[in-house]
């Protein structure tokens, strides 16, 4: 993915709170395939990703807030989150064999989704916004989007 469409769209707090849902879920991957703790991949990422210039594109400024929540929710919260996935994905699917990338997705909204009072359509857009820029030709996606409406609705009935 190019640096051009992982810089999340609008201005001000939501593009930051938008690049820091992007960060986390690029933590989250990076923590599965590194071995590295959440706290070292926090300073990593805060140190050398938060308003970064790679090959002349300035990266987002994240929420630091909002980052280190989600990232540290996903990691406290995993095994509770990957239950409400599993439930959401067909038998034949569960969620270790699901793309890694959508792997760490699915952990960081659903940290959001059972911690915090972000209203569920609000979490959901904004990572199905987050799979199309990782699967921008794919049917990602519209499964991202059905995944997490699954499990808002049974970590969050009442919203619906």
């Amino acid at each position: 993915m190019s640096t051009q469409d992982s810089r999340p769209k609008g201005n001000g707090k939501n593009q930051m709170r938008s690049a820091a849902r992007l960060y986390a879920v690029q933590a989250l991957f990076q923590m599965e395939h590194s071995g590295l703790t959440f706290d070292k991949v926090i300073v990593e990422f805060e140190d050398h990703r938060f308003g970064a210039v790679y090959e002349g594109d300035e990266m987002a400024e994240g929420d630091t807030a909002v980052f280190r929540k989600l990232v540290r929710e996903a990691v406290n919260h995993q095994a509770r989150i990957d239950q409400m996935t599993d439930r959401a994905l067909v038998a034949k699917w569960p969620i270790a064999r699901i793309d890694p990338t959508l792997r760490a997705l699915f952990r960081a909204a659903g940290a959001e989704l059972t911690q915090s009072d972000t209203p569920p359509k609000v979490v959901i857009n904004e990572f199905v916004d987050i799979a199309r820029a990782f699967f921008p030709e794919g049917k990602e996606p519209k499964f991202v989007n059905a995944v997490l409406d699954h499990i808002a609705r049974e970590a969050r009935p009442e919203a619906f």
